[in-house]
This record gives C-alpha cells, structure tokens and sequence, in this order.
C-alpha cells in the first residue's frame, strides 16, 4: 500500500462517528487518496464520471489475502505481545507487512466482528478492536466485511466492526451501518486509477439478518448491478470479493464457478478474488480473466493440533498485476502468489519462499506447506508463486 493523506470522511461524520478518509453524505462514494494527485475528471450531461486520460499504460499491483479468522489462541497471544494492556496483533504481520505496505492498494478479509465486548473464540466469534489498528499499522487501504460470521455479534457487531476500522482510516465494505451505507461504493484511488472494492457472501451461519441491507449477498445480478453503478461514478478498475465455497476442499464449489462464470463474462468485472474455505483453493483463468478463487487462512489458530488438516496453516497473499491503458481499459495481466504458512505457537504469517531462502525455522514444516500451496495454486505463465521480499 502506498498510504497518503486521506480526505474526511464526512458520511461517518454524519452519524457522530470519528473517521478518516471520503466522500460528502451524499455522494454515495468514499475515496481514499493515493500518493498521485489524479488530473481533475469531467462529469457528463448523465452524471457519469470520465476519468482524464493517461498517455502511457498505468500499472498497478493490488495485494490481497486470506481470513483474519481470530480464535482464542490468537487474541490470547495478542494479549501477551501487549503485556497484558489491551491486544497487539502488529507482529504477528510483521513479516507480510513489506508486500502489503509495498503493494500500490492492499486489501484484506476481516471474518469475525470486531468490538470493544469481551473476546470470544469458535463458534461465535468476537474479536478486540485492536485488530484494526494492527490491519492499519500493516498498511491495507480497505477490508471487506462480508462473511458467514457478520452476524456473529448481530447488527452490533456490524456496526463496531465497521466504526473500529474508520477509526483506523481503513475503509471497508460488505456489511453495513445502514441502508444508506449499504449504497454507497466503497472507491479505493492509487496512481490517479479509481479503483472499485465490492465484496458479497454467499454462505450464512444461519443467524437472522437485522436488516435486509445489514450484510451483501452473493448473487451474479446485484454484484454487476454494484459493478455497473461503480463503472458510472469513475471507477476504471472493479473488483469483487466473494465469500464462498465448501469448507477445507480445495476445488471451487459448483457455485463458485457458476458465480465466477457471469462475472468474468462481464467487462464491468476486471478482477475477482475469495475467501472462506480456510485451505488456499487455486488461480484459473476463465472467460479470459485471472479467478482467485481462495487465499486459505493468512491468521488464525486452524491446524492439524486442532483436529483440522495440516493446510488450514497455509495462505497466500494475491498480488494483481493490473495495467489500465491509456484508452481507460484495465486487466489483471498475471498474479504472483506469496505462500504464507501460520508459525505456532507465536502465530506470526510468514512468508514462505522468503523464510526457505533465508533458512528459517522450522525448514521442513515451511517446505511442506510450500509444496501444498504451489501444488494445489498451480504455476503457469499467467501465475506463479513469488518468493521475493518486496511486492
């Protein structure tokens, strides 16, 4: 992530809550502001935004990764790294911070709801506010919000979840404080490229929804609904997270490929990127486009000690390799993939190709999930796992 000034965010300021970072109340946008001062867009006699054009092609790599899935043992640990006062997550992501801070825009996926009540562990999660602090101190720009533990904490869980990470000045998208939140586009900007971040899940715990807006469901015909929306108010790059598939199966669900079948047809959609299965699920290339179907878990305390299999320790960090065209056009023109691997017991992600080649500790058990990962992601000329230290 390349961090600037953010603007302020007057449609949190709106309901009394201190944040960072977008748009007025009205504008259904929120932009948080890249490094590059963008030239000023025009706007149409229908309201579409037109973005300046560029002379050269514009690249830009887009980081994303797996579950922050906050068990017991994690936040207890954190407690520790804080020396009893409050939680520290920060180093447990010290050694992924370089390719998230180093990346142009960096997103992750926050699975458990975070607020200032007591923690909670599996099933029904509660995670310390700490965390975002620690997702800011990382350098993500945006998390998404949209899992099958959104309701864990109900509407409340929601909206602290949501005010923890707008404190941070981490935007964040799909689940929402209210209806009119719920519309608008989260807009992430970097190298004077609007950028998009739409997220959706298509799998429930089976709570009650508070409201029908509370948390975005998967479904091919809203999300290119958003998308166009998106498309309309200046975005040249539209990704789509979804939170889907079959839990600790590698395989994309027949879902999944349904749903990333009528996104990629689309050229409103320029990237689609998954969570929730909790082992990393492959990169395919469908209707032309790169399909990262699922980063497996970056933190938490799944492995085999739990009962669980060994993979749930694996993840990786998506690195899209993005070029958008003097015309306006935008494609993910590959993907490198950071193998990341869940270190017990002091939960730090490590990146796995660079602990190899550095000769950390423990060898066979970084070798192991190395082979997991490349063998189950796959490596042709359009993806390939990355090993270097910087994105």
């Amino acid at each position: 992530m390349i961090r600037a000034a953010i603007l302020p965010f007057s449609a949190l300021l709106c309901v009394g809550a201190a944040a960072l970072a977008v748009a007025g109340c009205g504008s259904g946008v929120e932009v948080a502001s890249s490094a590059t001062t963008p030239s000023i867009p025009t706007t149409t006699g229908s309201g579409t935004t037109t973005p300046p054009p560029a002379s050269e092609p514009i690249d830009l790599t887009i980081e994303a990764n797996g579950d922050f899935l906050i068990h017991s043992p994690v936040w207890m640990r954190a407690q520790q790294l804080a020396g009893g006062n409050g939680y520290d997550f920060a180093p447990m992501l010290k050694m992924i911070k370089p390719y998230v801070e180093g990346s142009d825009l960096a997103l992750c996926h926050v699975e458990t709801p975070m607020t200032p009540r007591p923690p909670k562990g599996y099933p029904v999660f509660n995670t310390p506010t700490a965390l975002a602090k620690a997702i800011a101190s990382t350098g993500y720009d945006a998390c998404d919000t949209a899992s099958n533990h959104s309701l864990d904490a109900g509407q409340y869980g929601i909206d602290q979840t949501g005010y923890a990470l707008s404190r941070n000045g981490i935007k964040h998208t799909g689940s929402f404080r209210s209806e009119s939140a719920s519309k608008k586009i989260t807009m992430l900007e970097a190298k004077g490229v609007k950028v998009a971040y739409l997220a959706y899940t298509a799998i429930s715990n089976g709570q009650a929804m508070p409201h029908p807006w509370s948390v975005n469901w998967a479904s091919s015909g809203k999300i290119l609904a958003d998308a166009k929306r998106a498309r309309q108010q200046g975005a040249q790059v539209v990704v789509v997270n979804l939170h889907a598939g079959d839990e600790y199966v590698h395989a994309p669900s027949a879902l999944q490929m349904k749903l990333a079948r009528a996104l990629t047809k689309s050229t409103l959609i320029t990237a689609v990127i998954g969570q929730h299965v909790h082992v990393v699920q492959p990169i395919r290339r469908i209707n032309k486009k790169l399909v990262v179907f699922g980063e497996g878990n970056t933190l938490s305390n799944q492995t085999a000690g739990a009962g669980l299999l060994p993979e749930t320790q694996d993840g990786y960090l998506a690195l899209l390799r993005i070029r958008v065209e003097p015309d306006g056009k935008a494609a993910v023109r590959r993907v490198d993939y950071v193998p990341t691997y869940v270190r017990h017991p002091d939960f730090t992600v490590v990146p796995v190709g660079w602990a190899l080649d550095k000769g950390l500790s423990p060898a066979s058990e970084f070798k192991a999930s190395w082979n997991r990962t490349v063998g189950t992601v796959g490596r042709t000329t359009l993806y390939a796992p990355y090993r270097k230290a910087k994105p």
